[in-house]
């Protein structure tokens, strides 16, 4: 009797933890604005969430998408928020490419689609980067490294959260385990009273993504 009892509360015992190696669920994937998955071979436009209204030195005006500017006449071309369009197409590349589809809180490239081309900066990559060398704050620029992941390329890995009843974009590169404490959402610097410029913010950009 007591051995049928033990082998019973063993059973449950092990019956009761998870398989060991078993899968664990993965990310949700990002929905655009038409309830469609976002896929990596697809192009799209970050747009505001919501239509927001901002003023400058001289006059206010609608905000719209992403787009690239020059700001300070020099290369590479920094990503900014663009006045009542909704801006330049791009792609989204996560770390693990194989199925093609994006995942909130998976790390991922974003880059310009080659549509995007601009021939201020023609030797620079369309490739979002941050630059931790700006002097304001810690702004989005381009001319970052597509794949590639390690210790050469921490600057260059972003990811999609879910927020609220939408999206944001964060800087927090899971390629690197030990830089959890760099992890800061991507909101607006309004550069000079002129140019809205993507940086790291306590504030997120409240997003969704427009099939191109």
């Amino acid at each position: 009797m007591k051995g049928t009892m033990l082998a019973f509360l063993l059973l449950f015992a092990l019956s009761s933890q998870p398989l060991l190696g078993s899968a664990e669920a993965s990310p949700d994937q990002v929905i655009d604005t038409s309830g469609k998955k976002l896929r990596a071979d697809t192009n799209y436009y970050i747009i505001p969430a919501k239509p927001f209204t901002t003023c400058g030195f001289v006059s206010c005006f609608n905000s719209g998408g992403i787009a690239l500017e020059t700001v300070g006449e020099s290369c590479p071309l920094d990503v900014v928020v663009v006045k009542h369009n909704q801006g330049l197409p791009l792609r989204f590349t996560p770390v693990n490419n194989k199925k093609g589809v994006v995942r909130v809180s998976t790390d991922l490239n974003i880059k310009f689609s080659n549509d995007a081309y601009d021939s201020r900066c023609p030797n620079h990559s369309l490739v979002w980067k941050i630059d931790p060398f700006s002097k304001e704050e810690t702004f989005v620029t381009t001319n970052g490294v597509l794949g590639n992941p390690g210790s050469n390329t921490i600057h260059n890995w972003f990811q999609i959260e879910k927020y609220e009843d939408a999206y944001k974009l964060v800087y927090c590169p899971n390629v690197c385990p030990s830089c959890k404490h760099v992890c800061k959402d991507i909101g607006i610097y309004v550069y000079k009273y002129r140019e809205m410029r993507l940086a790291l913010t306590n504030v997120p950009f409240k997003v969704k993504f427009q099939k191109a």
